[in-house]
C-alpha cells in the first residue's frame, strides 16, 4: 500500500462517491475525499483521508488535493434552495478544476448530465454544459460521464416512486407520461468512473443503463415489482407540480422541481446511444422488492443531518 496512488473522491459519503471510493479502496488504491459532511458516519469510516471542499480558500483547496493522481467529481446540487444554488456550484466547481490543475492532477472523471447545452433554457442542464466546456478548454486529461438517472439502495428517484406506489392511494404523471429515462445502476456507474481513471484518453460517454423506459412503463414496472395496484393518471404537468409541492411540504423536501418536469417532458434523461451498465433496473427492482420504498428518502433531511450515514431511510 505503501506504493499506493492516491485518487480523491468529492462526497464520498454521497450517494454515487461511496460506490466509487469503496472500488478504489478493494483495487488497493487510497483514497481522499473531499466533503461537506466531514463528519458523517459511513462504512469506510477509517479507511479514507477527509477533507472540507475549501471553495472559499483556493489555496487550501489546491494544496487538499496536491499528490493525488486523479479527481472524481461528483459534486453538484439538484436544485436551488436557501442555501446551495446552481450558480454556486458552478463557480465551487470551476474552482475545483482550477486547484486540480495547480496541483497537479493528471486525471479528471467529472460527473455531468444526458443532454447538456449551453443555450438549455434549464439551468441544470446549462450549468453542466459551462463545466464540461470549462474541462475540455482546462488541458487536463478527462473523462465526462453523462448519466441520466441513478439507482440503488440509497437513491431518492427510483426509491421514492416506489414509496408513493406504496403510500398514496393513485399515482399521477405529469402529462401522459411518455417521456423516457434510461437508469443506470449505481455500482455500475462505479465501476465506468474508476475503469476512467484507469487511462488518459479523453473521453465523453453517455452513462446509460441497459433499459430504456417511458415514465408511465417505469411506474408499471415498479407496480409489478412491489406487487402493487395503483390506477396511474395523467396530469396537467402544473397540477402535478402543485400536488408534488403540497406532498413536499408535509415532507418537508423537495420532490421535484418545474425544471426537472421540464427536463423529464423534454426528453432530455434519454440519449440514443449503448449502454454503459449491465444491471436491469427491472430484475434489481424484483430482487430489492421487500425494502424498495419502504421508508421515504428525504433529501433536505439529509443535507440537514451531517452526521448521519447516507441511506435511504430517513
Amino acid at each position: 500500500m505503501d506504493d499506493a496512488e492516491t485518487h480523491v473522491v468529492t462526497g464520498a459519503f454521497g450517494f454515487s462517491g461511496q460506490y466509487i471510493a469503496r472500488r478504489l479502496l478493494r483495487a488497493g488504491i487510497r483514497v481522499h475525499t473531499l466533503t461537506n459532511s466531514p463528519q458523517r458516519h459511513h462504512v469506510v469510516e477509517g479507511e479514507i483521508a477527509v477533507s472540507p471542499y475549501h471553495f472559499d480558500d483556493p489555496a487550501a483547496l489546491t494544496a487538499s488535493l496536491r499528490g493525488a493522481d486523479v479527481l472524481y467529481n461528483t459534486y453538484w446540487v439538484r436544485f436551488n434552495a436557501r442555501h446551495f444554488s446552481h450558480e454556486e456550484a458552478v463557480t465551487n466547481t470551476l474552482t475545483l478544476f482550477t486547484a486540480a490543475k495547480d496541483a497537479g492532477i493528471s486525471r479528471i472523471v467529472h460527473v455531468s448530465i444526458t443532454n447538456p447545452a449551453l443555450d438549455s433554457p434549464l439551468e441544470y442542464f446549462r450549468g453542466k454544459a459551462v463545466l464540461e466546456r470549462a474541462l475540455l478548454e482546462s488541458g487536463l486529461s478527462y473523462a465526462i460521464l453523462r448519466p441520466a438517472v441513478l439507482f440503488g439502495e440509497e437513491d431518492i428517484l427510483i426509491n421514492n416512486i416506489a414509496w408513493s406506489l406504496r403510500h398514496l392511494p393513485l399515482f399521477g404523471m405529469f402529462g401522459d407520461g411518455g417521456y423516457r429515462l434510461q437508469p443506470i445502476y449505481v455500482d455500475d456507474f462505479a465501476a465506468l468512473a474508476v475503469a476512467q481513471g484507469r487511462t488518459r484518453e479523453n473521453a465523453v460517454i453517455e452513462a446509460i443503463g441497459p433499459e430504456t423506459y417511458t415514465y408511465k412503463a417505469l411506474v408499471q414496472m415498479l407496480c409489478r415489482s412491489l406487487g402493487i395496484s395503483r390506477p396511474i393518471l395523467a396530469l396537467p404537468p402544473m397540477l402535478g407540480y402543485l400536488f408534488t409541492s403540497a406532498l413536499g411540504w408535509i415532507m418537508r423536501d423537495h420532490i421535484v422541481t418545474r425544471e426537472e418536469i421540464e427536463g423529464l417532458m423534454a426528453d432530455l434523461l434519454y440519449v440514443d446511444a449503448p449502454p454503459a451498465g449491465t444491471t436491469k433496473l427491472s430484475e434489481w427492482a424484483s430482487a430489492h422488492a421487500a425494502t424498495l420504498g419502504r421508508h421515504y428518502a428525504n433529501e433536505m433531511a439529509r443535507r440537514a443531518n451531517r452526521l448521519r450515514a447516507y441511506k435511504s431511510e430517513v
